[in-house]
């Protein structure tokens, strides 16, 4: 059941089409991953789905609202995350969760009990009654995600949450995702972290300048660039000396010899491993290594986008727009 529901949305900046028709829906309770380079139309699109930016055109459904029509109805139900936060500098950490709390109605005591619970969740109850400007860059993104949940929203936007941070606070930010995943929370996750996506998402989209283009879960995205069936073999003698022989024996297959004592074969149909450790075992090799091998999620971002992620992390990490 789709809870979000984007159709041929765009986004026109004075002749810039930052946002190209796309179209896409969100499952109640997955986790959504939107992955590209900055400047492809991750944080616009985000801002049009949550009301901080007007579409140009395009229609968006969040759980049955019409999100375009009527956004305030919509924004009840969503928190958000950007990727700067936008919490105040002068108020501490407590100050900061309450007023957000209090945006939503949420009466007085019920927003300091919730306060307290985040600050102690989010390791930050020590610092509560700290100035949000003396907080580290790790502290203020863990405070900022604890302002968007604080009305326990059913629908969680999260656009670069752990990028700059340090590995413990991203660790932590990681394992919360997964546990507001597992209570049921929908959550649409912008990242330019390959590994990240593939630990956490249900599904994933790639979006290139303005234009998403590819979708789906993680064993989708894999077997759309993989059209061979892949095993690497190690042995414990040198391969060369009989390199000819297995060709020829195993024509079926191509071959591929890493080193002298390893290597990949490569098949459109799957491999029988059998005959090929008889064939091994004949001639008294051992093969101390037998594996599957599958691209990595990083493999198919690159082959489908001709982005290189270490590019794209450098990029986002510099700062740039």
């Amino acid at each position: 059941m789709a809870i979000i529901k984007a159709e041929n949305l765009k986004k026109d900046y004075d002749g810039f089409l930052a946002v190209k028709g796309i179209d896409f829906s969100i499952h109640k309770g997955e986790v959504f991953g939107f992955l590209g380079p900055n400047g492809a139309g991750k944080t616009t699109t985000i801002n049009m789905l949550t009301g901080l930016t007007r579409i140009t055109s395009g229609q968006i459904d969040i759980a049955g609202i019409d999100a375009v029509k009527n956004i305030k109805n919509a924004q009840r139900m969503i928190g958000i995350v950007p990727d700067e936060s936008n919490l105040y500098m002068e108020m501490d950490g407590f100050e900061n969760l309450c007023f957000c709390a209090a945006l939503y109605g949420i009466k007085k005591v019920e927003r300091e009990k919730r306060a307290k619970k985040l600050l102690k969740e989010f390791n930050l109850d020590n610092t509560g009654n700290r100035l949000f400007k003396a907080y580290s860059k790790g502290m203020k993104r863990k405070l900022t995600i604890a302002a968007g949940i604080i009305h326990e929203p059913q629908i969680l936007f999260l656009d670069e949450p752990t990028t700059g941070i340090d590995v413990e606070s991203a660790r932590q930010i990681r394992d919360l995702i997964v546990k507001l995943h597992n209570s049921g929370t929908t959550i649409f996750l912008t990242t330019h972290y390959i590994e990240e996506a593939e630990r956490l998402c249900d599904r994933i989209a790639f979006i290139v300048n303005g234009e998403i283009v590819q979708e789906g879960t993680i064993e989708e995205l894999m077997l759309s660039v993989q059209r061979d069936n892949i095993v690497q073999l190690s042995v414990d003698k040198g391969l060369y000396a009989i390199q000819k022989t297995l060709e020829t024996d195993f024509f079926q297959y191509r071959f591929e010899i890493r080193d002298n004592q390893t290597f990949i074969l490569y098949s459109e149909t799957p491999i029988t491993l059998m005959p090929i450790m008889k064939y091994f075992d004949e001639r008294r090799f051992n093969v101390y290594e037998a594996k599957l091998i599958k691209p990595s999620l990083e493999d198919v971002f690159v082959k489908i986008t001709g982005i290189e992620v270490s590019k794209m992390k450098k990029e986002k990490e510099g700062g740039k727009q």
